[in-house]
């Protein structure tokens, strides 16, 4: 798949654009706080219906003005794609080929995305709520059911630690509320911890043949999944439901006592090993570093297995981040398979053919045009 076309309209510090693209890579040229990343992140914001980089959508809303919209066609392997996103105080509407879809969870994934930014190689070493939304935003991009199931969890979450903590303060003494938020939560829990290990499964397939790459054949990279209820990896969903139930059933005085839920999806973690260690403890900054590369490279190839046309790639000032040998690595990789946006200040040094055969627009305080 591929983006043709991108319409902003106050978005950011864009009053209007209006882009076409080919299916290559298009390099976005332009000094810091010009707009570059605005760009890459409207397309980021077009898959997914949020940004990678702020929880509130009114920040994506152009100063003093009631609304913000993009509006992207794109090629796909079924045919055309066109698609529409206005982003306003009251919420978001999104239309998938003219029609106004009534859930997000169904718009998202129409087109998919891979974005790697610098903080993308904090992956590792950042914190587990980094890794979580990582490996969140990449299973919502093949599984609408799953962002469902997540958003459901999230009010339920919510629910049960409003109730938790009107019984710390005794304000409430009735337990069987709790009981039935609970259950409630043990059924969804289950789910995503269950598509977790499935969704992992597939990209250690992937990551570990390309880190072995990348490494010279000198490393091989584990992505472990680090459960806060211990659950195995081969379980059925009905044996992990048995465990969280015994689980909560263990710790539920203390919860009350502290008022909060303990354990669940949102306390999970992930860990990468190399060659039997952790990474993210005993892993140089070289090695941190290459099994971020490896997992977006794996995550590429996991989205073409999975729903068999290629992301669109998103290179935000990642580039300058790389060293020459996983820079060429990444660039021979995208060669003439993936529509790739790269934001930079300067592609001078890149001595690569996928640079040279680039399509260049620069950015100069919101306006944006091809060079």
């Amino acid at each position: 798949m591929f983006l043709t076309n991108l319409c902003l309209k106050n978005y950011r510090n864009y009053k209007s654009a209006e882009l076409q693209f080919e299916n290559k890579v298009n390099i976005i040229l332009g000094e810091n706080a010009q707009g570059k990343t605005n760009v890459m992140e409207a397309i980021y914001v077009l898959a997914m219906a949020k940004s990678h980089r702020t929880s509130n959508d009114k920040d994506l809303i152009r100063w003093e003005e009631e609304y913000a919209k993009i509006e992207g066609r794109a090629s796909k392997r079924k045919g055309p794609l066109s698609l529409e996103l206005i982003i306003s105080k009251k919420g978001k509407k999104a239309r998938s080929n003219h029609i106004e879809q009534s859930k997000l969870s169904q718009y998202v994934g129409n087109i998919n995305v891979v974005m790697f930014a610098p903080e993308d190689l904090n992956l590792v070493k950042g914190s587990p709520q980094t890794r979580r939304r990582f490996i969140d935003m990449e299973i919502g991009q093949v599984s609408p059911v799953y962002i469902h199931d997540l958003s459901q969890y999230q009010k339920i979450l919510q629910q049960r630690n409003h109730y938790l903590k009107l019984l710390q303060s005794k304000q409430h003494h009735d337990e069987t509320m709790l009981e039935v938020l609970t259950d409630q939560f043990i059924q969804l829990a289950a789910k995503i911890t269950l598509k977790r290990y499935q969704f992992l499964d597939l990209l250690q397939k992937w990551a570990e043949p390309i880190h072995y790459e990348i490494s010279r054949g000198l490393e091989t990279l584990q992505i472990k999944y680090r459960p806060s209820v211990n659950v195995s990896e081969d379980g059925e969903l009905s044996r992990i439901i048995e465990a969280y139930n015994e689980k909560f059933a263990s710790i539920k005085s203390r919860e009350i006592e502290r008022g909060i839920t303990l354990v669940g999806p949102h306390r999970d973690d992930l860990a990468f090993d190399v060659n039997g260690k952790d990474v993210q403890t005993f892993g140089s900054q070289g090695q941190q570093r290459t099994t971020a590369l490896s997992l977006k490279l794996a995550e590429i190839e996991l989205i073409f297995s999975e729903i068999g046309d290629y992301p669109i790639l998103l290179l935000d000032d990642v580039l300058s981040e790389l060293d020459d040998f996983r820079q060429t690595h990444l660039l021979n990789t995208i060669q003439g398979k993936v529509q790739t946006f790269v934001t930079t200040t300067s592609i001078d040094g890149i001595e690569h053919e996928v640079i040279k055969e680039a399509d260049i627009y620069k950015v100069v305080s919101g306006q944006i045009a091809k060079i």
